[in-house]
């Protein structure tokens, strides 16, 4: 029984490893993913193809998490937002920190296996930039770039699963969700400025200063015109737009919520992105019924 409820225990501990509690990092990666999925097969991707990036996309966020707490392990306990994730706070090992993200990785790997071969090529780059990310806080002045070609690497490996190559469009899309992540990740980041400064972690928050809220509100800019542009050349109906349009309106109150730079409002607009993000693809799956 005593070893039953260890096990038990542990097994709490590595889902809030994963962040298991905490879903919008998985939405938000999942998101980007699916207006891929859904441009590059024109509406009608292989029911096999959703599980598996619906799937990996869950994985290797999971799998993410371990390697950021591992990165970040001598930060974490300086931080009173992040001073108690298992591996801060003792609750956990760093070889188990690792171990559950190595198999949570491998898993992912799995999947993409009854994928084409560029497919597969391309999740190693995935695996790569997922590692490097959490990484890249301590030396990059914009790791908030990283990010988002991290959570946005299912674009291009979508593309290739369906036509088996990357069009230009992919790299496009990938780039909007650049700018999506920054914005969206600069209001995070806002959460944790003071703490960051003292520790000396590198953020985009920190980086623009007092031109944060003005940096947001251009890279949502940048982002809703490339997803425009996409839409244009895929010649997709009102639904889209309807959708593209609810999307902005996000975006509006999210800078209702960011002017302000009070912590917990910024908080409230990072995990409202979760909603411009399903609106749009919801307008994009709209779009392509027939």
């Amino acid at each position: 029984m005593a070893l039953m409820e260890q096990f038990k225990g542990r097994l709490i501990q590595y889902a809030y490893l994963v962040r298991l509690h905490k879903p919008i990092g998985t939405v938000l990666l999942l998101w980007p993913t699916l207006w891929a999925l859904w441009f590059a097969s024109h509406g009608h991707p292989p029911l096999l193809h959703v599980f598996i990036f619906c799937m990996g996309t869950l994985l290797m966020r999971s799998a993410g998490c371990a390697m950021n707490d591992y990165a970040d392990r001598d930060f974490d306990r300086h931080v009173k937002r992040t001073e108690n994730r298992p591996l801060t706070a003792g609750q956990i090992s760093k070889k188990e920190t690792l171990f559950v993200a190595g198999v949570l990785a491998l898993i992912s790997f799995g999947l993409v296996l009854p994928l084409n071969r560029l497919t597969i090529e391309l999740s190693f780059a995935a695996l790569f930039i997922a590692i490097l990310y959490p990484f890249t806080k301590r030396f990059f002045a914009m790791p908030q770039a990283i990010l988002g070609i991290a959570f946005g690497f299912g674009i291009p490996m979508t593309y290739a699963a369906e036509l088996n190559e990357v069009p230009w469009q992919a790299w496009l899309m990938l780039l909007g969700n650049v700018f999506w992540a920054i914005a969206y990740d600069t209001a995070y980041a806002m959460v944790d400025r003071d703490d960051d400064i003292k520790i000396g972690i590198k953020t985009s928050a920190i980086t623009f200063g007092q031109f944060e809220v003005t940096a947001i509100v251009i890279c949502y800019l940048l982002f809703f015109i490339i997803m425009a542009y996409l839409a244009i050349l895929e010649n997709l109906n009102h639904w889209f737009w309807v959708g593209w349009f609810v999307g902005v309106g996000c975006a509006i109150y999210h800078y209702t919520l960011v002017k302000t730079r009070d912590r917990m409002k910024c908080f409230k607009a990072f995990n409202h992105n979760n909603w411009l993000g399903a609106a749009l693809f919801a307008g994009v799956a709209m779009a392509y019924l027939k």
